[in-house]
């Protein structure tokens, strides 16, 4: 069986672009200058409100991988790193090259997708007129398509709490991508600064301890059938 890891990056619009309606609706309980700044922050969480600006994928078996990326307004960039493809692209084209080579594979790894990458994925995909070339939310408790390692390390909130990757690497003793470069929060400011490759890279290094994490799982905590 051949897995893939993915993850994204997602940008979200400047909230004075949004109509009345919509700018209401998010300022229905802003009631604080913080709590508009923490509203104009949010809009990265939404596929209505951000686009995908990088998608990293690794393959477990081969640990070879691409990132599509947004150069937005530069030149196309088409480079190799480690046994990676770098490769800019529009928004649509980043997720028509995303399920080029997702069917490909069995299964897919990720870390949270099922409440953010997956219908974000899916959704900005359906808003370009882009079908799904498979379903990114199959039934929750059965992994043999998606294991989503926040699911599987909380035992389906058995845990009673989600940690963040960053705690997950420090429990399993992996380097985290959070460290020594810049964190999701910052990405963007990056972004308006045209720090595109760094973003890429980033989205990569998510995606390196994502599949670190994943062979931990399943060398101690798998029993799947296939194991």
């Amino acid at each position: 069986m051949k897995s893939i890891v993915f993850d994204i990056e997602t940008v979200g619009v400047d909230f004075e672009s949004l109509d009345e309606i919509s700018q209401n609706y998010f300022l229905k309980f802003a009631d604080s200058e913080q709590k508009k700044q923490e509203v104009n922050q949010s809009l990265s969480f939404y596929p209505l409100t951000a686009k995908i600006i990088a998608i990293a994928m690794l393959e477990v078996e081969t640990q070879k991988g691409a990132v599509y990326f947004e150069n937005r307004g530069k030149e196309n960039v088409r480079l190799q790193e480690q046994g990676i493809h770098y490769i800019s692209a529009t928004e649509k084209e980043i997720l028509l090259f995303f399920w080029r080579q997702l069917r490909r594979y069995d299964q897919f790894v990720t870390f949270n997708g099922r409440i953010f990458d997956c219908p974000f994925i899916m959704l900005r995909s359906a808003m370009h007129q882009i079908r799904a070339e498979k379903n990114l939310m199959p039934y929750r408790y059965n992994s043999s398509i998606h294991i989503d390692l926040a699911d599987q390390l909380s035992f389906y909130d058995a845990l009673r709490r989600k940690f963040p990757l960053h705690m997950w690497c420090k429990a399993f003793g992996i380097p985290s991508s959070k460290e020594d470069g810049i964190c999701g929060l910052e990405v963007k400011e990056y972004y308006q600064n045209e720090r595109y490759l760094d973003i890429a890279r980033y989205c990569l290094k998510d995606v390196r301890v994502t599949k670190d994490i994943y062979l931990a799982w399943k060398k101690c905590l798998s029993f799947s059938a296939d194991r």
